[in-house]
């Protein structure tokens, strides 16, 4: 697509903000307004915005716009019915990625407890959500109290956090990490890392799988956004 604005600014409006391009207000698909409760989110849109295409006549694609894009699923897709993505995010609990340990080897195990046990305990102790963990594949019934503690928990977020969650939970299979992420007790970074240590191990000791490389590489850029897009979002 080709750019045809000059200029992209975030604007105050009835208490919110919203973005204009060369003055015009900006909408959604479907004439949905795009306002923004946050000031900083509504200026990282903008910023958006303006490097699209760099100038006008200036070739642009939503690639370009991950915020902004973010910032779309809130209002279109939750906002709507925020309880359905409270729903589908919650699920991720009973199967969380942090509760299946290895069987062997000892060196995995060890890695799989200091790096994830942590985790399983700052959930316990922050949302009253204690997980179960197991050795090996079977699936395991993790206690009706914690997955209700951690839906309850979801359930409290702001459709911009439940946007951002959205992004962060499927790509580290962990609702926990996702958590840890949103509550600035992890950088997605250091979440992505923890989630991929299987992988990682396993690279350590037969080499680097270029396929799987370019997989890490495109979830930390989604999942960096996703951060940026929640942190933004908090701050007024």
């Amino acid at each position: 697509m080709k750019r045809f604005w000059q200029n992209a600014a975030a604007a105050p409006h009835d208490g919110t903000w919203r973005i204009v391009l060369d003055g015009k207000p900006m909408h959604l698909p479907g004439g949905l307004p795009l306002r923004l409760d946050s000031e900083p989110l509504a200026r990282a849109l903008a910023a958006e915005w303006q490097n699209a295409g760099m100038h006008v006549g200036g070739t642009w694609s939503m690639d370009d716009l991950p915020l902004t894009q973010l910032a779309a699923t809130a209002l279109h897709r939750i906002a709507p019915d925020p309880a359905a993505t409270v729903a589908a995010l919650a699920k991720y609990a009973a199967s969380d990625c942090l509760c299946y340990r290895a069987e062997h080897p000892e060196a995995l195990m060890v890695r799989q407890h200091h790096a994830w046990q942590p985790w399983l305990d700052w959930a316990a102790a922050t949302y009253d959500a204690r997980l179960h963990v197991s050795h090996g594949i079977m699936p395991i019934r993790q206690p009706e109290e914690a997955l209700a503690a951690l839906a309850a928990a979801l359930a409290r977020r702001t459709i911009w956090e439940l946007a951002g969650l959205g992004v962060l939970v499927p790509a580290y299979g962990s609702l926990i990490l996702g958590l840890a992420v949103a509550d600035g007790q992890l950088t997605a970074a250091a979440a992505h890392k923890v989630a991929a240590l299987d992988e990682l191990f396993q690279e350590s000791k037969w080499g680097e799988d270029a396929d799987a490389t370019a997989r890490r590489v495109t979830m930390a850029r989604d999942v960096a956004e996703a951060e940026e897009f929640i942190r933004r979002s908090v701050l007024f």
